[in-house]
Order: structure tokens, then sequence, then C-alpha cells
């Protein structure tokens, strides 16, 4: 993405994980370290996906370092797909050897959004999760996690009006008993087509310092 972008490759209970790390601007510490997961393996999700790479480039405009990786079976990634247990265990060895320590950031879009709501609740408690991001969450097709109440603040919900791969509908019925706030995009689709740069903006709202 940048010529501060390192390419890695992890070990995972399948075998290797294939992953990027783009790294916060040259000269400065970074924030953390975010985490963000692809969508659907069996539909095309990679970790060069458009709406991936934009939630990577909202992390590092932001001073986190960013790392996007392949789940099992995707690219160079090991193994097979596993419905989501065994991608849960792929971001989970990520996170423990692309950031062992410190804060760290979970993000995901649409069937990485599920993974990431699981992984959000795997590590509650033992980690310092300073942001969340889930967008296009996949909540008509898989059982997606609750967020922990004391999260609420620091997670970000953003979905489109109009996506016709997960209604709007079913992402509402996840988050009401939860009273989790959902940011809407007018006119947007599953992928945002046109709206990229707007959902680059929201999520950079999101990570200022004390939002």
């Amino acid at each position: 993405m940048n010529a501060q972008t390192e390419r890695l490759s992890l070990a995972g209970a399948a075998g290797v994980i294939e992953a990027v790390r783009d790294a916060a601007a040259e000269g400065t510490a970074p924030r953390g370290v975010a985490i963000i997961a692809h969508p659907h393996p069996l539909f095309g999700g990679t970790m060069d996906n458009k709406v991936v790479q934009t939630l990577a480039r909202a992390f590092v405009a932001s001073g986190y370092d960013a790392v996007r990786f392949n789940f099992r079976g995707v690219g160079a990634s090991a193994g097979t797909h596993d419905e989501g247990r065994g991608e849960l265990e792929d971001l989970l060895a990520v996170v423990r050897q692309a950031a062992p320590e410190g804060p760290i950031a979970l993000a995901g879009f649409s069937f990485g959004a599920f993974v990431t709501s699981h992984a959000l609740a795997a590590l509650w408690g033992q980690r310092a999760i300073e942001r969340v991001v889930l967008v296009g969450t996949a909540a008509s097709r898989f059982t997606v996690a609750s967020v922990p109440p004391e999260a609420h603040l620091r997670t970000l919900v953003v979905h489109g009006e109009h996506d016709d791969t997960v209604p709007l509908s079913a992402v509402m019925d996840w988050a009401r008993p939860q009273i989790l706030p959902v940011t809407v995009v007018p006119g947007g689709g599953h992928f945002f087509h046109g709206q990229l740069p707007l959902l680059k903006n929201l999520v950079v709202r999101h990570l200022q310092p004390g939002a």
C-alpha cells in the first residue's frame, strides 16, 4: 500500500498465515496495532479488498500500525475455510504474533466483522483494546457476538442503507438489544462503491484520541 508496507509470514493452527503490516507515519511511535479482518473467503474476500484497505489507511492516518491478513485457505495462507471457527483462531494468532503487547484495535468487514466480534469477546479484559470498527457486519448470515457494554463507546458500527448482501434490518436487530449505535451511510451498498472516502473519514473521526 505504501513504502512502509512489510510482508509477514505468521504461524497459525492450520499453517502459515499470510499478512502485511502497513506502518504508521515514519518517525512517529505508533499508538498501537490494528488487526483488520477481510470478508468471506468463499466469495472472493482477501486482505486486499478495497474496504479492508480503506480501513488500513484510516488506521495508518490515525497513527496505528495496520495489519491485514488472509484467513486460512486464502492467498498464501494454509488450510481450508472453517466457517468462522478456524478463522477466529487465525485472527487471535495474528494478534499474539503481530501485537504481542501494548494497545490494539480490532476491525473487520462483513464476514470479517463477524469474526472480529468473537475476537473482541475473547480478548476483552485480557488486552487493552482501544478501538473497534465493524463494517457491513454479516448479522444476517452468522451469529455475531455482542459487544461488551464497556466497549460500546470504543466501537464504531457502520452499515450501508441499501446493503443488499446484509440487510440493515439484520444489523439493527443485532444492535437493538445492546442499545449499540449504528452509523448508517445513506444510499450505501455493501461495498460502499463511490463512498470509500466517506467511510475512511468516519473511521478516522472515531479514532481521534479522546473521541
